[in-house]
């Protein structure tokens, strides 16, 4: 009730009171100087009328000309500490002239300086005191959700000072691991150890815990949320500071956890010279430009001004957004860089060399790919055209059209590979390697790494939706581990690798450690506030179902078909030395390989495969969809392929 009164008030009526308080507040704080300088609770006082006199009229005008009362209390902050300050200090002064002018017998000397003090505490005191009960009152009968923020430092208080403005949650409480600002408070939140989250939960009721750490200590933003994974409760991150700096995000603006925070991978600092070696003023060139890596490598590219983009896609929405991105990225940053856009896929061997020949490319990054590995499962045929034989057909247009690097992104799929997504990404490498003997104008390089973060088809996009959706979350297997990247520190570490190239190079990429994907599963689901439904907790949110290995699937991913590998000059990039087939050899096996594809032979093409591709586990007989002994489960659905003449 009180609160709506205070509401209804105009903003002149407010201000009138606040005024009229000070006259009030500003002869009390001079009775108690003198008070407590002759400690005595009733002194003589009349003979200092003048004092009492200058102090209001120095001060109050003081106040108005600097701004206190246009102060929105409930919103006050240094500002008005700072006018407060400054108006009892030339009050103080005011009154010591007077003392001495008039003068004033028996006027302590020190009296002035204690006025100041109290007139802080009297005049700041008050408004602060007011802030807080407003606060305290608006926090207790609105609607807002009670949140935790982690992190007492300028972006924690900046985040409290915005969510006591505006938005649909209040800050109930600070937390942070720095001894020296526990049990102080920020705006009247007090701050605690992480230690007391438990208590804080149950005595707030608070749901939420936002992480207001922007910095680029990526280890130390993973030691936090660890710990914060234990409690059921959902956690969000402020901004990057980057971003908080540039004023490209508000601090208010918050994220829910991704699993590179997860990781707690720290990116390398890139080289410079490695990282413009292949594109800096050269005609550049990416196929599959549409897709996670590809995208991402236009965009790192064009930063790096090369003399022309050339992207080429077969996905023509897909092509569209990044032209469209590209484009106005170009022009926001000034950037001269003339891009051209094709549509049509790689194993189009016309459309290839019309293409690197006509725009003079010189680097060409070939990121073209199918690599949904069962759906490849499904569609051997086309996996293996567009994967192995898209690849020999850019590279042969490269080597005719005297593009200088070729850059192949492969997969760590390729290695010891179960799946034929896998083995048609090493038929693409063997054909690299071969080509590589016979080419002296054309340098052919393949960069290998894993998955990479929030790409298509990724799992940690499906987890976040099936929790949303309140599950179950479904996991192939318990012990099903891979490794994770993020996508901007893959295509940074292409370019830079693809510089080092000296021809036939394999570059494997430092993925880390392999993560175990229920584990990622469980966090996931912690991190939501939300807790696993399971033999040891039955009344759990979110169930975890198992659904087996698909066709095609292994447990854990390898990234060196030979063990051993050359450490380069960047820590992050190794160089693989394993045996390839000559060209001769290969080139027949290629051609045999493409008849039997053209004849949709399925047993011929197991049998070349397994015979090419050096530790292949393909176990399985490979037919088309039409000849598949399938049982679709809850997230497929398939219409069978008809039959015609060509079906063995």
């Amino acid at each position: 009730m009180l609160l709506s009164l205070l509401e209804e008030l105009s903003r002149r009526r407010k201000q009138s009171i606040a005024l009229i308080a000070d006259l009030i507040m500003l002869p009390v704080a001079l009775w108690s100087a003198i008070a407590l300088r002759l400690g005595e609770w009733s002194p003589e006082v009349a003979q200092f009328w003048p004092a009492f006199v200058v102090s209001a009229l120095i001060t109050i005008p003081v106040f108005i000309k600097l701004g206190l009362y246009r102060q929105i209390v409930r919103y006050m902050g240094n500002h008005a500490m700072l006018s407060v300050i400054k108006g009892a200090t030339l009050a103080a002064i005011a009154i010591s002239l007077t003392a001495y002018l008039v003068p004033l017998k028996g006027f302590p000397r020190s009296v002035p300086i204690i006025f100041l003090m109290l007139v802080l505490v009297y005049v700041a005191g008050t408004r602060f005191a007011v802030r807080g009960y407003i606060n305290w009152l608006s926090q207790k009968f609105s609607a807002k959700k009670p949140v935790i923020i982690y992190g007492a430092g300028e972006a924690g208080a900046e985040l409290a000072r915005s969510l006591q403005q505006q938005g649909d949650y209040f800050p109930a409480a600070f937390l942070d691991d720095n001894l020296k600002v526990q049990k102080g408070s920020i705006s009247g939140i007090s701050i605690y150890p992480p230690s007391n989250l438990a208590h804080l939960l149950e005595t707030t009721e608070a749901k939420e815990v936002l992480v207001a750490i922007p910095s680029t200590d990526s280890l130390a933003r993973k030691r936090i949320l660890e710990y914060l994974e234990t409690f059921a409760v959902r956690v969000k991150l402020v901004p990057d500071l980057s971003d908080l700096v540039s004023g490209a995000v508000p601090v208010d603006k918050m994220r829910d956890v991704n699993i590179g925070d997860l990781l707690g991978r720290d990116a390398v600092e890139p080289m410079p010279r490695l990282l413009h070696g292949c594109v800096r003023n050269m005609s550049v060139m990416v196929t599959g430009a549409g897709g996670s890596i590809g995208s991402e490598l236009c965009r790192q590219i064009v930063r790096l001004q090369p003399r022309m983009m050339v992207m080429l896609d077969q996905s023509e929405y897909a092509l569209y957004l990044i032209q469209r991105e590209i484009s106005e990225f170009c022009i926001s940053h000034s950037l001269q860089v003339p891009t051209v856009v094709v549509l049509g896929s790689v194993t189009d061997s016309a459309l290839m060399h019309r293409t690197l020949n006509a725009y003079q490319v010189e680097t060409l990054y070939h990121a073209a790919a199918y690599k949904h590995v069962s759906l490849v499962e499904r569609n051997v045929i086309q996996g293996i055209k567009n994967n192995t034989f898209g690849t020999l057909c850019s590279a042969e247009a490269a080597m005719e059209a005297g593009v200088k690097n070729f850059i192949l992104i492969s997969t760590d799929k390729a290695v010891r590979t179960a799946n034929m997504m896998g083995a048609s990404k090493r038929l693409a490498e063997l054909v690299l390697q071969a080509m590589q003997d016979n080419s002296s104008d054309t340098r052919f390089s393949m960069v290998r790494f894993g998955n990479v973060l929030g790409s298509s088809g990724s799992v940690v996009p499906l987890f976040s939706e099936q929790i949303e959706k309140g599950g179950p979350v479904t996991v192939t297997h318990p012990d099903v581990t891979r490794f994770f990247m993020t996508i901007p520190e893959a295509a940074q570490l292409v370019l830079q690798a693809s510089s080092m190239a000296q021809g036939g190079d394999v570059f494997v990429l430092d993925m880390g450690k392999s993560v175990k994907i229920l584990d990622l599963a469980k966090r996931m689901i912690h991190l939501k506030g939300l807790t696993v439904c399971d033999e040891s907790n039955p009344q759990g949110e979110i169930k975890i179902k198992f659904t087996g290995l698909q066709s095609g699937e292994k447990l854990y991913e390898e990234l060196l078909i030979e063990a051993g590998a050359v450490a380069t000059e960047h820590q992050k990039i190794m160089r693989a030395e394993e045996k390839y087939m000559p060209w001769a050899e290969i080139r027949g096996a290629l051609n045999t390989l493409k008849q039997a594809c053209d004849s949709y032979d399925f047993e011929s093409v197991r049998n070349f495969v397994i015979a090419l591709v050096e530790g292949a586990e393909l176990t399985q007989q490979l037919t088309d969809m039409s000849e598949q002994s399938y049982e679709p489960n809850s997230s497929d659905t398939v219409v069978p392929m008809p039959r015609t003449s060509m079906d063995k």
